[in-house]
């Protein structure tokens, strides 16, 4: 799988270079700032392609002793170092487009900037698509991340074309600069998103959704042996997952059969959860009288109290470290 991930984002890298130089090639061509942001953005697809191409390259690397959970947290810097790349890129457009507020410059030749402007248009929404479908299909936050911000390209690209036609039949100059500007500001917006991403990502800030599904999953093939689960945590590893949890079981069970309950936990997850490996460490806590009016054993030789009632398993009863019913 990695290896695929790793000729896509070559693919990515490559189509990058050559649209850059399209760019350039139309800004040479007509002087237009905004031509020249769209062209600066294209050198930090570049520059975030390869950088996300050695994530990936890292990312396949297997787990040793100084990375017991593996490589995969450089995803998040991946991202992260993406961000930043677009962050200061944006700055650098809405700083030319200030120079220009005050220092026009004629435009020339606007039928072949939109023509070649529309071209790299089309080869980058395409492409971004196609990154965040591998990304989606594969895990990969470092293709959904790149995928992300071609898309973002493309479509400052297509506001780009407007303006370029506005200018064609209005000779509004001024609408160069100011399509910069605006360009500017939507591509600092995306920065700070994918930076977003990737400082939560290394904080180990929670996806809510990996735990819902999670919990579903447990839930729909809940064993009457499961009595609860509880003070769950779940980390991202690149497109793996380290999950935490307590299962409460009858205490009087043998060790091999609470080990074949974890076991069968274990299997289920990585069965069930749609993409990456998990890995599991799980801590069997023993059942305590105030269980039994929860514990669906109901042939349980030890029971003190009647069952009562069963209780749903979610986010407010799994994730906190107490028991169910304490």
């Amino acid at each position: 799988m990695l290896k695929r991930e790793f000729r896509i984002i070559l693919l990515s890298l490559a189509v990058s270079f050559v649209l850059t130089i399209a760019k350039f090639t139309a800004w040479f061509m007509t002087h237009s700032v905004a031509i020249l942001s769209d062209a600066l953005e294209s050198i930090i697809n570049v520059v975030a392609g390869a950088f996300a191409s050695y994530s990936i390259y890292l990312t396949s690397k297997p787990r040793d002793e100084n990375h017991p959970y593996g490589h995969g947290k450089v995803e998040f810097f991946s991202i992260g170092f993406e961000g930043a790349m677009i962050f200061i890129a944006g700055c650098l457009i809405l700083f030319k487009a200030a120079q220009y507020f005050f220092t026009p410059a004629p435009i020339e030749d606007v039928d072949q900037g939109v023509w070649i402007t529309g071209a790299t248009t089309v080869i980058n929404f395409v492409l971004g698509r196609y990154l965040l479908y591998a990304g989606k299909r594969s895990g990969s936050i470092t293709l959904s991340g790149n995928g992300q911000h071609i898309l973002t390209d493309a479509y400052s690209s297509v506001a780009l074309i407007i303006a370029l036609l506005l200018i064609h039949f209005t000779g509004w100059d001024w609408i160069d600069p100011a399509t910069s500007a605006i360009m500017g500001g939507f591509i600092l917006f995306k920065g700070y998103q994918l930076l977003r991403r990737s400082i939560s990502g290394l904080m180990d800030e929670t996806d809510m959704q990996v735990v819902d599904k999670v919990i579903d999953i447990l839930s729909t093939h809940r064993r009457p042996m499961w009595i609860d689960v509880h003070n769950m945590r779940v980390q991202q590893y690149g497109s793996n997952y380290h999950i935490d949890c307590h299962i409460t079981m009858p205490y009087y069970i043998e060790l091999s059969q609470a080990h074949d309950e974890l076991k069968a936990v274990d299997a289920l997850i990585n069965r069930e959860l749609p993409k990456g490996e998990t890995e599991f460490f799980i801590h069997t806590d023993p059942c305590v009288p105030t269980s039994c009016p929860y514990c669906q054993l109901l042939q349980c030789p030890v029971r003190s109290h009647p069952f009562k009632e069963k209780i749903e398993w979610t986010r407010s009863n799994v994730l906190p470290n107490r028991k169910h019913g304490e």
